[in-house]
């Protein structure tokens, strides 16, 4: 943690290092959990005593367009043997966005104990450190979550709209060419998800992908992340701010960065995104 905490962040403990969890394998007080894009990639092989959690089955209601509710949430932090006491490492693979995903519905349920690991799978990876495809017997327990409360992190279309009036901030993290409107998706991946391409309007281009060392994906530090948002976009800290992507995974790594790293005050992760937004009728768009 030597390193992270001598980054500058304003809450720096929520992330950890891949040295700290590698220190922590057997400790009875941490739950790491697998959270990735591919929902394949735990079964080739995952960190030590790592459970899953896949994000289209165990995070989102399996009819509606939203996520799982307090029973739901109940059941699988029974199911991976966490308590509200227990604290929950997040990692995963594309630099963590499906680990600050996790993270953030997390949140929906107060789960506030939680991390996530810098750098994910691919820093891990790289520095050698073991892997297993061993699937760990994990003890059940009866975790008891408070009613699901969506406000404090989360805003929805009619948000957003409301945001608009008010001359709210808006990050648009998705690619250049997907906020001009020449994409409907990110590079490298099938052209699809909306009928309009393009962004809300006043929203400012910021690529999630420009918050993270490439090399092996660690948040940059305060200061590079302050030059990013707060210089060069011209963003307050004090004044409320909402993320969007394509469906909410880019953004609320954004959203992670904004709200921990920088401390804004009132950061939410619009996770209706762009597949809502580009859909629906009668909304302002601009290109």
């Amino acid at each position: 943690m030597t390193d992270i905490a001598s980054r500058g962040y304003t809450n720096p403990e929520v992330l950890v290092s891949t040295e700290w969890v590698a220190a922590h394998l057997d400790d009875p007080s941490i739950r790491l959990v697998e959270s990735n894009e591919d929902t394949l990639l735990y079964a080739s092989g995952h960190l030590p005593g790592a459970v899953h959690v896949d994000w289209t089955a165990d995070l989102n209601d399996p009819v509606r367009r939203d996520y799982i509710t307090r029973k739901g949430f109940q059941a699988l932090m029974s199911r991976i043997g966490a308590t509200p006491k227990t604290t929950v490492i997040f990692y995963g693979d594309k630099n963590n966005w499906w680990a600050c995903y996790a993270f953030w519905v997390f949140q929906l349920f107060g789960h506030k104990n939680a991390r996530v690991m810098d750098g994910g799978r691919v820093k891990w990876e790289k520095e050698g450190r073991p892997m297993t495809r061993e699937v760990p017997v994990i003890t059940p327990t009866k975790y008891r979550a408070p009613e699901r409360n969506d406000k404090p992190v989360r805003a929805f279309r009619q948000d957003v709209l409301a945001h608009l009036k008010k001359k709210g901030q808006l990050v648009d993290v998705r690619s250049p060419e997907e906020y001009s409107g020449t994409r409907m998706h990110m590079p490298d991946y099938p052209n699809e998800g909306a009928l309009r391409g393009g962004h809300i309007p006043t929203a400012k281009s910021v690529p999630w992908s420009r918050a993270v060392n490439p090399e092996d994906g660690t948040f940059k530090d305060a200061k590079a992340l302050a030059e990013l948002y707060v210089k060069t976009n011209k963003l307050k800290k004090d004044r409320p701010t909402i993320a969007y992507c394509r469906i909410g995974e880019r953004s609320s790594h954004t959203w992670f960065a904004l709200k921990y790293l920088l401390g804004f005050k009132n950061v939410k992760n619009y996770d209706g995104s762009w597949t809502e937004w580009g859909n629906s009728v009668g909304v302002p768009i601009e290109k």
